[in-house]
């Protein structure tokens, strides 16, 4: 990817309202996470603060570093059957259409590669596909929530 096209891809980060945005090309893989607003910062710099920014949260003092990862741990080890993650960040969405028929269901029998969701992220419309055949027996998401990368939708059983 040149110089150019990644600069550009900073810009939009900086200006938008997105806190994340990971673009993958045949040349290689670009993952920009916005920080705290810094004044003048160079590409370079923003590139190395991602993983700090993924950090920090676990720095946190005990009482309010524990709640949320206690919260958080238990509910991977509770499921059953096979997880379908985000591959992106965006907003969650279970029909095509507002007020249309969700693509799933619970107890909704899928094929592997038959649309599950969708999950918006800067205004395209992804579709994201069952990466395993099943029965899907929990919905992890309530539709229009903001997900994050890895952030598990259904259990596929």
């Amino acid at each position: 990817m040149d110089l150019r096209k990644l600069k550009t891809l900073i810009d939009l980060v900086s200006e938008s309202n997105i806190s994340e945005l990971e673009i993958t090309e045949a040349d290689g893989k670009v993952r920009i996470v916005k920080s705290e607003p810094v004044a003048a910062v160079a590409p370079a710099t923003v590139m190395h603060m991602a993983a700090p920014a993924v950090a920090a949260p676990m720095m946190m003092p005990p009482a309010t570093a524990a709640a949320p990862l206690a919260a958080a741990a238990p509910a991977p080890v509770t499921e059953t059957g096979h997880v379908v993650k985000s591959p992106m960040v965006g907003t969650f969405y279970r029909s095509s259409s507002p007020g249309g028929k969700a693509f799933v269901e619970v107890g909704s029998e899928v094929k592997e590669g038959e649309p599950v969701c969708i999950i918006e992220a800067m205004k395209i419309m992804n579709e994201i596909e069952a990466d395993k055949a099943g029965k899907i027996t929990k919905i992890l998401c309530e539709n229009g929530q903001a997900v994050e990368f890895g952030q598990p939708l259904f259990v596929v059983e």
